[in-house]
């Protein structure tokens, strides 16, 4: 899979948060360049060593709608950039992103354990990977970074807006009953609506959409193999 390279990522914190102004603009938040049918969907995620500064990066793309895998890659390395707030994409998207390249078949869309808009300077992991990839990305994070929100309903599918400023930056969505909700946004070129109903199609009876869920299992063997390599 070809990788469009925007900057470079030996940069200071002042630079990265320079980046992110300039790269926010460029974002597509609408469906207009979102495929017409969905074939292939892919998930990303990063696990950490608990031993150094190692992580482990796995790429899995599935057929869509039935998720079987097409094609799994992942990608070893040390940490480019320190962990700071607000600046995540700077620490796992190279890694990330030369798993991509190692991709034979190109996804429709990509779903990224992290944060699209939903963010600090609304541009996070997935909005900032797609823009990369030049595909459209969602982000689906654990966790709430930025905004406010109302209760959200019971049901499956049940969403509430996930506001910040006046405006809406994403939607709070219930994948499972009896479950904290997950958080989730437009990444690059695709609307609110759009990411959450590719979500909700990817969900298979656990919190996380397959895709991502899919991604962190095979983190975590990845991550578990090498500790017994040790």
């Amino acid at each position: 899979m070809k990788i469009k390279y925007l900057h470079h990522w030996n940069i200071t914190y002042k630079e990265a948060v320079n980046i992110q102004q300039q790269l926010k603009e460029k974002l597509i938040l609408d469906d207009k360049q979102f495929p017409g049918r969905i074939s292939a969907i892919a998930g990303a995620d990063i696990s950490y060593s608990k031993q150094d500064d190692m992580f482990f990066a796995a790429v899995i793309l599935l057929a869509y709608p039935t998720m079987d895998v097409v094609e799994e890659v992942s990608l070893t390395e040390k940490a480019p950039f320190p962990y700071i707030p607000g600046l995540l994409s700077f620490r796992e998207g190279p890694a990330l992103l030369k798993a991509f390249e190692k991709l034979k078949n190109v996804p429709d869309c990509v779903i990224f354990d992290g944060q699209g808009i939903a963010h600090p300077r609304g541009i996070g992991l997935a909005s900032h990977m797609g823009l990369f990839l030049d595909i459209p990305t969602i982000g689906c994070a654990k966790k709430r970074l930025v905004g406010v929100h109302d209760e959200v309903g019971v049901e499956v599918g049940d969403y509430a807006d996930l506001m910040l400023d006046g405006r809406i930056m994403g939607a709070v969505l219930r994948t499972k009953k009896k479950v904290k909700p997950l958080y989730v946004s437009p990444g690059h070129k695709i609307g609110l609506r759009r990411a959450v109903d590719v979500v909700l199609s990817c969900c298979r009876g656990y919190r996380i959409a397959e895709p991502v869920r899919r991604a962190h299992l095979a983190v975590n063997r990845i991550r578990s193999k090498a500790a017994t390599s040790c």
